[in-house]
This record gives C-alpha cells, structure tokens and sequence, in this order.
C-alpha cells in the first residue's frame, strides 16, 4: 500500500483570479460577485475550523471554487454546508490518508478513507493520467470516497494534456427507483467525457443520468424558486414541481429505460467494480452526517498515441466539431455548439473579475462563516 503524498498527485495547476475587490449586488435579488481567492480563501477556512489540515483544506477549496469558475454552481462552494455538517457529524474523515490499494501499469484502486471527495478523486485524475503517458490508458476507481463537486473536473485536464478522459459516480443519495419500480434504489450516477480538440475549448460533457442533476433542485428550493415538469414526480404519478417536497417522489432518468440502463453500468463500474456502495448500501450523505458513504468513482485517461494518432486527433476532432457548428440551425434554434464551447473564456472573465453567487446562497455562507467563528464573506448583505 503506497501513500499517494509520496507521488506528488496534485500537479495539476489552477490559477485564481486576480486583484481584491468584491462587490455587492445594489439590489439583493442580483447576483453578488466576489473575487475567487477571497472566496478560496473562505472556504479553505471554514474546512479547517472543522479539523482539516490546511493543505487539503487549500486543495478542496480550490477544485470547489474551479467548479464555480466554469459555471457549475450547483456543485460549488454552494455544496460547502453538506462538507461542514458530514465533517462535523463524522461521516466525512477531516484527516484521511488517501492511499492506493491495488495497482496495476494501467489500473488502480484509491481508498479515499472516508475523506473529502476531492481529495481522493483529483489523486485518481492524476494517477490516471500519469498511466495514460505511460502505458496508453489509465483507468483509477476509488472507494471509501465522498461527493467531490462536478466530474469535469476530472476530465478537463486529461483533454487539456492532449488526452481523453472520462469520469463517474454513484451518486451520493438515492433519488430513482428502477425502471418500472417504486423503491429508491439509484442515484444520480453522473457521467462525463472529455477530447482535445485544436482551439480553445476542448470538448467537455458532464451529465447525470436523470433529466436534472438533484443539485440544481437543492439550488432552486434555496431561492425559493419552483422546479419544471418532467424532472421529478410525485409516487402517484403526478408531476411534482414544489424543491421542498422532493423527498415525497423521484427523479426520473433521461431516456427511460435507456437512462436507467447507463445508471445501472456506471454503478457496476464506479460502485461494484471499486468494493464500494450501490444500491440499497448507498448512504444519503445530506441527512445522515455520520455514517460512512463509501462513495464509489473512476477516473479514466486514454493517450490518443496509443492508436498511432498523436497530434492528429485533437485537428480531426476540431474539423469534426466545425462542420458540426457550420450546420444551419432549425427555425427558432440558436447555432449548434458542442459541449464545452465558451467554458474556456468564461472561465477566464471569472478569475479576472470575480464569481457571481445568488444572494441566497451568500446570505447561506454568511451563516456558515458565524457557525464557524469567522468574519462573514459579506458583511453589508442583508442576512434575511
């Protein structure tokens, strides 16, 4: 059993935005933008008053505050009150010794130790990747992990290194039942790929396998805002739009029986496949704070050289991917574009100037920093 500190594992950079200003919104129903290390900073306090070491608590913060940066708020530092109460409850260990079980030239197996999920799943990105450069694939699971933001971020630098990637997880609570069934017994189980492609963006997809992610239905009950029809129903059937009531139905997978068919094979391989929790053993990691989840993930890297591409592949995705833009949109459509485009320069304007939060999630922090014994993130906000 090797530690993963030994290897090195967080290499991959992330830059942060630059300057000090933060400014609040003139009215409280717009968004508040904050500088991104100012915002590091905060969460990356608020973890260690609850026991995390400084280091983790900085690269935590960091990959939490890079999901904001790309535009995935739902699986940001909006997520920062579920990592505090399971670290405060004990499910979530605050000092874990990430370490590798099982080991092959182009496999592994991570024990996360009950810690951050980030901290095991960015271990497994980079070990994957180091495989991929040597032997052509690198395909990590991990166990005994925990909900580690949004797979992108363990699939964007694969693509960003000239490789492919692909990434996912038993969700971290069940929210589904099986197809034509009525017992919760899956969960989100997300899914995300990546490409190199000529360019500045390269192709990025990051999808749960329900029609909508339980995180943007956490976000809407938080601002108080109502969900559409199609993402959940009620158990008699009915559409159920009402966040507050979610745990009164379920979520229903994209496809049918095709979606629930995909959540089934990303929980054999994410869940079973790693010795980690699928099904009935799937811990709610929102309302029970104490009990160990055992998170089930993988992290894939496939090097393009590896089938005689090299170089070759990232111009024929590009050439792909612009006849595809090229196409004539349908009446009433917006151009095609594929995913991933515009992240890249988006991403660029926040670190210059700042995310922009919804005021009820500022007014959330602003608690979270008085239950920690810090200086709220944003003293002229209103804390009604």
């Amino acid at each position: 059993m090797v530690s993963l500190y030994l290897r090195q594992w967080f290499g991959h950079s992330v830059s942060w935005c630059s300057g000090t200003k933060s400014r609040l919104a003139e009215m409280t129903s717009e968004p508040v933008e904050i500088n991104c290390q100012t915002l590091r900073e905060f969460v990356a306090s608020a973890l260690e008053t609850r026991g995390v070491p400084e280091a983790d608590a900085d690269r935590v913060a960091s990959l939490m505050v890079e999901a904001d940066i790309f535009g995935y708020g739902t699986h940001g530092v909006f997520r920062l009150r579920q990592y505090l109460a399971r670290l405060a409850g004990g499910g979530c260990n605050a000092t874990p010794n990430v370490t590798i079980e099982h080991e092959t030239v182009a496999t592994a197996l991570i024990d996360g130790d009950d810690g951050l999920g980030h901290l095991a799943m960015a271990a497994a990105r980079d070990l994957a990747i180091e495989k991929a450069k040597e032997a052509g694939i690198g395909w990590v699971g991990v166990r005994r992990g925990n909900h580690s933001g949004p797979l992108a971020l363990y699939v964007r630098p694969q693509a960003e290194a000239g490789l492919l990637g692909m990434a996912a997880a038993v969700g971290s609570a069940n929210h589904v039942p099986p197809y034509g069934g009525s017992d919760l017994l899956l969960g989100t189980n997300p899914i995300a790929f990546s490409a190199p492609a000529d360019g500045q963006d390269p192709f990025v997809f990051d999808m749960a396998t329900t029609v909508a992610a339980m995180g943007k239905i956490k976000t809407l009950l938080q601002q108080g805002e109502p969900m559409p029809e199609g993402w959940m129903v009620g158990r008699d059937g009915n559409p159920l739009t009402d966040p507050a009531r979610k745990s009164e139905g379920f979520l229903l997978p994209i496809g049918g029986p095709k979606g629930f068919g995909l959540s089934v094979a990303i929980g054999l391989m994410a869940g079973v496949l790693n010795g980690a929790a699928f099904g009935s053993d799937v811990v709610n990691f929102t309302s029970d704070t104490t009990s160990s989840t055992n998170t089930g993930q993988f992290v894939m890297a496939l090097n393009p050289a590896a089938f005689g591409m090299g170089n070759d592949f990232a111009s024929n995705a590009a050439r792909v991917f612009s006849e595809m833009r090229a196409s004539v949109p349908l009446p009433g459509h917006d151009p095609v574009r594929l995913p991933g485009d515009g992240k890249t320069a988006a991403a660029e304007a926040r670190r210059k100037d700042g995310v922009r939060l919804n005021p009820a999630l500022c007014r959330d922090l602003n608690k979270l920093a008085e239950d920690c014994g810090l200086s709220p993130l944003f003293p002229s906000l209103s804390a009604d």
